[in-house]
């Protein structure tokens, strides 16, 4: 079994900026770490792996730095890691990334299954995977919670939904994309540490990859980023005391101040 996962190193913090031209994240000077959504990725990519056999190619786009993340897949039990590394590809929104990272995967050749994680801490958006599955031609199921059985031709898997859960049966070559909690994630091992700098990690850029320049980046992106900020401290609610009915008036006197209502 071929299974591609898809990671992204994002920055560790809550405090992101953004540069007020071009509305990309200013990622200089700030600490990396691995999208936490894509441990749970990388968990399910190593039990498939443990059952059924087969290779586990991570892939991932972003600065030369982004290989700290690569390197942590590989100490877990990955067995070869790309990494998408080029200024053409800066300032990609969701779908220029999912462009690149099908041009990444068409070079990369034949696969049975690519994972993602359900959404990244600095994105929040949820597309990539989606889109990527659109571009390659692929199905894809999001929210999997459990892979319940492979087989040759296909993969059967139970997904969550809102108010219920399905079992499906999608076939091969597909993409998938796993939730938060659908399993336990391991932690590197200090052999494993050791054994992933034995292990293939090449740094590729867009021409090695084939990807038509103005697909990629600021110039591929249908959107923008006009601003990225914290939400305000929640400030200390009004209590109203009193009679029942006094208080309604005062409380529909105030939602009319803050134009809330209108009546």
């Amino acid at each position: 079994m071929n299974i591609i996962v898809c990671l992204k190193q994002v920055p560790d913090t809550d405090e992101v900026k953004t540069d007020p031209e071009t509305g990309r994240i200013i990622r200089e000077g700030i600490a990396g770490t691995i999208n936490p959504f894509d441990m749970f990725v990388l968990e399910e990519a190593l039990r498939l792996k443990e059952k059924y056999g087969g290779k586990i190619t991570l892939l991932s786009m972003g600065p030369k730095d982004a290989i700290n993340t690569l390197h942590f897949g590989l100490a877990l039990g990955a067995d070869e890691a790309y990494l998408l590394s080029d200024i053409k590809f800066a300032g990609s929104d969701t779908l220029a990334t999912s462009y690149a990272l099908s041009c990444g995967i068409k070079t990369l050749g034949y696969y049975d299954l690519i994972i993602c994680g359900i959404k990244t801490t600095d994105g929040d958006t949820g597309q990539v995977g989606a889109n990527l599955a659109e571009i390659l031609d692929i199905p894809s199921v999001y929210y999997v919670n459990k892979i319940l059985k492979y087989q040759n031709t296909n993969i059967e898997v139970e997904r969550l939904l809102e108010d219920r859960s399905q079992i499906l049966q999608v076939s091969l070559p597909c993409l998938i994309s796993i939730v938060k909690g659908a399993n336990i994630p391991r932690m590197p091992t200090l052999i494993g540490k050791v054994e992933a700098e034995r292990k293939p990690l090449k740094i590729l850029n867009a021409s090695e990859v084939n990807a038509i320049e103005d697909h990629c980046g600021l110039e591929g992106s249908p959107t923008r980023v006009v601003e990225v900020f914290l939400p305000d401290k929640r400030k200390q609610g009004v209590i109203l005391k009193g009679c029942f009915d006094q208080n309604i008036i005062k409380l529909v006197q105030f939602l009319k101040n803050k134009k809330m209502v209108s009546f």
